[in-house]
């Protein structure tokens, strides 16, 4: 039992120390991230119809490479997809939005396993509602976030994005409208680098 006692304190000795080695340096490394999380759309509307966007899921993915100790750059693909009501309480319909972002992050001194960040870009939206035409359109994003190196390969990540972007048009038959695609998304998800 002695025995066992002292190999468990030195197993928790050893993983303490290799802990802060394990958030090392993403310099020259590549991973990818997969993400999942709640958005908050902007409002709209449709025909002088103001339209109140619900909370929404939003899920997705991408690709993230070290430029050196404190900088590496991004490239996400996400897809948002949210119900909206008429402020009468009628139902508006449904809306989709497919984000590819390109963008870098400023990443702080690893404290322990945990590695902050803050990171902006630019978005391409891709945006559907219900039948409806809706332009594509340019924005931007600032975003924050934290890693939580589980090992030096793997880590669990939290971020909060604001996107930012011009109204677009909605055209259809039945009328047209103004899309605003601005949101603010928090997710929650892993990264894993390849090496």
């Amino acid at each position: 039992m002695k025995k066992l006692m002292v190999l468990a304190c030195m197993a928790a000795t050893v993983s303490l120390a290799t802990g802060s080695a394990m958030a090392d340096s993403i310099k020259g490394r590549a991973g990818a991230t997969l993400r999942i999380g709640f958005t908050a759309p902007n409002d709209s509307d449709f025909e002088n119809l103001r339209i109140k966007p619900d909370i929404g899921i939003i899920g997705g993915g991408g690709l993230i490479y070290g430029v050196n100790d404190t900088t590496a750059v991004e490239f996400d693909i996400t897809h948002s997809s949210y119900g909206s009501d008429y402020p009468n309480g009628g139902n508006a319909g449904d809306f989709d939005v497919t984000n590819f972002s390109l963008g870098g992050q400023y990443r702080f001194t690893p404290a322990n396993k945990l590695v902050p960040y803050i990171g902006a870009g630019l978005d391409i939206l891709v945006s559907d509602y219900k039948s409806h035409d809706v332009d594509t359109t340019v924005g931007v994003h600032v975003s924050g976030g934290v890693d939580y190196f589980l090992m030096k390969s793997l880590a669990v990540t939290a971020e909060v994005k604001a996107v930012i972007a011009p109204e677009t048009d909605i055209k259809s038959s039945a009328g047209h409208g103004n899309f605003d695609p601005s949101s603010l998304n928090t997710t929650f998800g892993v990264r894993y680098f390849f090496f």
